[in-house]
């Protein structure tokens, strides 16, 4: 079965930052739910090109302890782990993160995996200055309204240490599902049943006020192809 066939544009796994009220969260919520219960492992076991470039990013700062935010079924944590990073995987699924545990074991490296359900819109659940990097493929183009999304990344600021490095990419406003379909306000637009917030390059230049914006790369996934930017951004020291 086909990304577009399960209208899968919004990415590798919702952390849940619905904006939109809690009718739209529990709707989202429900359908990843049964996507991952239907369809195990839908996205398969290759990581993500983000994911690569990330872990090369990682090693270069000297990372070990590694958080990702919307990890799904854990394509991007698994790689993280037998890279040899110790990483946190957070998603709003159980049905997602009960696959990635299963995963971890089968590729021996449970040891170097753990999970929690969460939802973005809330505190994360680490202390100040406690990992090393963060990564979020496609996260923080959920429906989060841009307050929302500035609380998350000062969330992830708060949780990095000094040199700590976030890579996130987003949906774009070069996007071709960029005013299609019903608009919800603040670059939110929902296509095929799914929301998505559009990145300007403004929202992104706002969000790493205060770090070191290393890289704005655009590129391209999918059969859309989805337009997007990858974004490597360094809490200074």
């Amino acid at each position: 079965m086909s990304e577009s066939e399960l209208g899968l544009g919004l990415g590798l796994g919702l952390g849940l930052g619905l904006g939109l009220g809690l009718g739209l969260a529990d709707v989202q919520r429900a359908h990843w739910q049964q996507t991952y219960g239907d369809h195990p492992g839908i996205y398969g076991e290759e990581p993500s090109e983000p994911a690569v470039h990330a872990a090369a990013v990682f090693r270069t700062v000297g990372a070990r302890k590694v958080l990702e935010l919307g990890a799904g079924h854990g394509r991007d944590a698994l790689y993280f782990a037998r890279q040899g990073f110790s990483v946190l995987a957070t998603d709003f699924s159980p049905a997602g993160l009960d696959q990635l545990r299963e995963a971890a074991a089968a590729q021996d490296v449970a040891g170097r995996v753990t999970t929690a359900v969460h939802d973005v819109r809330q505190p994360l659940p680490l202390a100040n200055a406690s990992v090393d990097a963060v990564f979020a493929h496609m996260l923080l183009c959920m429906a989060l309204s841009t307050q929302e999304i500035h609380a998350l990344v000062a969330e992830v600021r708060r949780v990095l240490r000094p040199g700590g490095v976030f890579v996130y990419t987003v949906r774009h406003t070069g996007d071709a599902h960029y005013q299609a379909g019903a608009g919800h306000g603040d670059d939110i637009w929902e296509h095929g049943g799914f929301a998505v917030h559009f990145f300007p390059r403004e929202l992104v230049d706002a969000l790493a006020e205060g770090w070191t914006l290393d890289e704005v790369a655009a590129f391209e996934e999918g059969r859309l192809p989805r337009r997007l930017w990858r974004v490597t951004q360094t809490v200074p020291r």
